[in-house]
């Protein structure tokens, strides 16, 4: 079977001066040439890595996560969140009940949308601001880009089951933490991985439960998945994506692994 890359050049605004959309062309194609100065671009344009966030939930650690909403950048309404309303029908049914902020699972939210999510994420006020922020690798000049904090962080609490998982744009040097999905059901011995140790993936297109599924293994071993979403990139970019451990949580077994992926 024959793989068509469908390229289009991108990022090629610069401040004020808006050139194309490149948010409605990311959805149409497979990879893209990102301006770097010279002829186009700037800095600020090139730093656009989030395509969308999509909110998830679930029941509890290990279960399947619901796709249940949508947050995106409209460039006349600017932020908005929308829900899926047939996942939102399927979720009610495992006792989900509507985030809180956005009660209508009919309606298009066009205002507070960051203001209300972003109270998830941590202040940098507090002591373990520095942790945070080193843990996610997050520049130092995002730390007030409320989109680019959920979508990096993925605005996970320990009080619920939300996740903010980012639709990332195929782009060159492209680098996000998340985390192995489905290794609590493992039960693999912790002395298989250390920090830092390369995984090796494997794209499972032909995967019942998520299309854009990508396996992970250390050893021939199967850990499990990159998170639903997530994922999405691995079937677009062009670029060879690196894995790596970033941080490991054991107790005699393997209980969460978070990982570094790098598109180079």
């Amino acid at each position: 079977m024959y793989k068509v890359d469908l390229n289009s050049d991108i990022g090629e605004s610069f401040g004020a001066y808006k050139m194309g959309d490149d948010a409605a062309v990311m959805d149409a194609v497979t990879s893209a040439n990102v301006a770097c100065a010279f002829h186009a671009g700037d800095p600020l344009v090139m730093k656009k890595t989030i395509k969308n966030i999509y909110l998830t939930w679930r029941t509890g650690k290990g279960d399947r996560r619901i796709p249940i909403g949508r947050i995106k950048k409209n460039s006349s309404e600017g932020i908005i969140f929308s829900y899926f309303k047939n996942n939102v029908e399927e979720a009610k049914k495992l006792g989900f009940v509507p985030f809180e902020g956005f009660p209508d699972i009919d309606k298009t939210y066009t205002s507070n949308v960051l203001e209300i999510f972003g109270h998830r994420l941590i202040k940098n006020e507090r002591s373990d601001s520095k942790y945070f922020y080193d843990f996610w690798m997050i520049e130092k000049d995002r730390r007030d880009d409320v989109f680019y904090l959920l979508a990096m962080t993925q605005g996970l609490v320990p009080t619920d089951n939300f996740e903010f998982l980012a639709d990332f744009y195929p782009t060159k040097n492209l680098c996000f933490i998340t985390e192995i999905s489905g290794l609590s059901k493992q039960n693999i011995d912790s002395k298989l991985l250390e920090d830092n140790d390369i995984l090796d993936y494997v794209l499972e297109n032909n995967n019942h439960h998520d299309k854009y599924a990508v396996a992970l293994y250390k050893q021939n071993i199967k850990l499990g998945y990159v998170k639903l979403i997530n994922s999405k990139v691995f079937y677009y970019s062009k670029y060879k994506p690196t894995i790596s451990v970033h941080s490991i949580e054991k107790n005699g077994i393997l209980k969460r692994v978070f990982i570094k992926v790098i598109f180079k």
